[in-house]
């Protein structure tokens, strides 16, 4: 049976490879593991070379189609590798390429929307990383120099989810954010904008020597101010590339409009998707709302959500600045005492489960023995929804379950 699919598959990449002659050298490749992996009788996959051979991002070129075919696991669906196949196009508009090749250089940054894709991809995952491929067990792992994000279908649900959010809180939209709701192509732009500053920030700054915490072996709360941290990054340079007379129109409408997107996003869309087991973009979300709601600039009042607009963007530099101070701080810090100082940052905005150890102040026999023992007492759900969002979540369910597998075609 499996050679059967496997031949399957070689025919259909055989019989579609003329179409994308600017990937021949991966398709080869792929041919050649997808044989190799049939000949060992179909043990651990090792896509290494096919892998190596895929380089988007040498031709970032707007409307340019890829074929992509590997065994991976997807973000969000089977953490089971299985084969996928992926048809999509790059999102490449004038104003980001002259953006990326000069303020943002972000040579590993691929923006793409879907054409068409298998069952893996018909899930919330909006991302195409090489790190999910599958590679020889044991073996070194190839130098990864590419990263792609399907810009369309985070416009997609974006647009879905704050449209409703905003009839459910009878928000009053500034029509720059209606604009960005009511056009498909507009709210791509925006975003392919925020994840190019989003994505090269995690490099750059006062960093902690492992920002990125990928295996969450540290307290998912830190995760979260990383993940906000490259937000508020993206949100601060919006406001200046909006407000610089040097920008160029498109440029400065689309920076105005990534500032809405990042709002709307992180408040309605992040605190209310997926599950509340260490759902670090959930807490994210959550901080920037209090934040702004402690800071009188997003109110709740009669229930009926209003925001002072013209405050908004230096409430969010301020929140933006004081983890920034945090991440400063911390090469100066023990690691221990850093994660302690982040808890305290979340704390001050957002109120810790009642039987929280960390609240409570955590026994001297843990604060003194190995890190883990300060990532296990930190609860799955160490800081819960508040009552706003309780009420928000009950309502906005159903909508934000039906984005699953969306495209900018739905």
């Amino acid at each position: 049976m499996a050679g059967t699919l496997v031949e399957a598959i070689s025919d259909a990449v055989r019989a579609l490879a003329p179409s994308f002659p600017h990937d021949s050298g991966y398709l080869t490749a792929l041919l050649a593991d997808l044989a190799g992996w049939a000949a060992g009788s179909f043990g651990v996959p090792d896509f290494t070379e096919s892998l190596v051979a895929f380089r988007p991002e040498l031709t970032r070129r707007h409307g340019l189609r890829h074929l992509v075919v590997f065994p991976m696991y997807t973000q969000n669906g089977s953490t089971e590798r299985l084969f996928e196949a992926v048809l999509l196009e790059v999102l490449w508009p004038d104003f980001v390429a002259d953006l990326e090749a000069t303020a943002y250089s972000n040579a590993m940054f691929v923006p793409i929307r879907f054409l068409d894709f298998t069952a893996g991809y018909d899930t919330n995952s909006a991302v195409l990383f090489p790190e999910t491929v599958a590679t020889g067990a044991g073996a070194a792992l190839p130098r990864f120099t590419w990263g792609a994000i399907f810009a369309d279908r985070e416009a997609a649900r974006f647009r879905r989810v704050v449209r409703e959010a905003a009839e459910i809180t009878h928000l009053e939209l500034p029509d720059d954010a209606e604009r960005l709701l009511g056009d498909q192509g507009l709210a791509e732009e925006t975003f392919v904008l925020w994840d190019l500053i989003h994505d090269r920030t995690h490099m750059r700054g006062d960093l902690p020597f492992d920002p990125f915490m990928i295996k969450q072996r540290m307290p998912y709360f830190l995760y979260s101010l990383e993940e906000l941290r490259c937000d508020l990054t993206a949100f601060r340079e919006s406001v200046r590339l909006g407000r610089a007379d040097e920008t160029d129109e498109m440029t400065r409408d689309r920076a105005r409009l990534t500032q809405y997107a990042i709002l709307f996003d992180r408040l309605f869309r992040f605190p209310l998707t997926g599950s509340r087991v260490r759902n670090y973009d959930g807490l994210g979300g959550q901080l920037l709302f209090a934040w702004l709601h402690q800071h009188r600039v997003l109110h709740w009042t009669d229930t009926r959500l209003t925001v002072d607009w013209s405050d908004v963007p230096d409430a969010v530099v301020a929140l933006s600045d004081a983890i920034d101070d945090l991440y400063w701080r911390s090469i100066d810090r023990p690691k221990t005492a850093h994660w302690l100082a982040a808890y305290e940052l979340v704390r001050g905005c957002l109120s810790p489960h009642p039987a929280s150890a960390w609240a409570r102040g955590l026994p001297d026999e843990v604060l003194s023995g190995a890190p883990k023992g300060m990532t296990d007492a930190v609860l799955d759900d160490e800081f819960p929804l508040s009552m706003f969002y309780e009420a928000l979540g009950k309502k906005m369910s159903d909508v934000i379950g039906s984005t699953a597998g969306i495209t900018g075609r739905n």
